[in-house]
């Protein structure tokens, strides 16, 4: 990706996408970052410390008037990365004899549905940047393959719906220069991964980054994890 890109990134306030936004920060491009809360204490402190670098945009992702009104914002301004990242493991205390409708519902709103509808709404803008990349952060517990525990059927199945919208999104969007993949960003010890998960935010965001610099357009479609490493469907 050329110096000073510019890159948007969904729930940035925090976890993952926060580390995000400054690792692209601290790499010399602007980065969009993009929360419910734009105000939030953490990217107040990241726009002073990367002062013309960072900017700020409320963005409620199931919200069609959000989206709208940020496509609004940004029109006709090139966007070489997009990176959705919002997404939600509410789910989690739900088991096979107490998951709700409303719950899961709402889970493939927010992991399956937005980023979609996110994508579109910035379409024009991706393809303003002559050669850029979409990336959904999805999780390796979205796998049909990997899928060796069972449970957690909201969430998995929010996942492998995204992977499904990463692999038509990835072929209808090739020709207008625009790579699509999906990310497992692994088990990353923020308020979604828990205290127990096996890797800390900064190793989970370099990871990715390096993922992502190094991407070609002819990988467009496929699942990486934080390593590079390829994950099953």
């Amino acid at each position: 990706m050329a110096t000073n890109a510019t890159v948007l990134i969904t729930g940035a306030a925090r976890g993952i996408g926060l580390e995000l936004t400054r690792q692209y920060a601290e790499s010399g491009h602007t980065v969009i970052a993009t929360a419910r809360n734009p105000g939030a204490t953490t990217l107040v402190d990241l726009r002073r410390d990367f002062p013309g670098k960072v900017e700020t945009f409320g963005l409620e992702v199931t919200d069609a008037g959000s989206i709208t009104a940020l496509a609004e914002s940004l029109a006709g301004r090139p966007l070489q990365l997009l990176i959705n990242n919002a997404g939600s493991f509410a789910s989690k205390a739900h088991s096979l004899d107490d998951l709700e409708a409303e719950a899961w519902l709402e889970e493939l709103h927010i992991n399956t549905v937005s980023p979609f509808m996110v994508t579109r709404a910035l379409i024009g803008n991706l393809k303003a940047a002559g050669n850029s990349t979409v990336a959904m952060m999805s999780s390796k517990m979205g796998s049909m393959s990997d899928n060796a525990a069972g449970g957690a059927y909201a969430y998995r199945s929010s996942k492998a719906g995204l992977n499904a919208v990463v692999c038509s999104l990835a072929h209808d969007l090739a020709d207008d220069g625009i790579t699509v993949v999906a990310l497992h960003p692994g088990w990353v010890r923020t308020d979604m991964g828990g205290p127990n998960a096996l890797i800390d935010v900064q190793t989970s965001a370099v990871g990715l980054k390096r993922v992502l610099d190094g991407l070609q357009p002819a990988q467009g479609g496929r699942f990486f994890d934080y390593t590079g490493a390829d994950i099953p469907w």
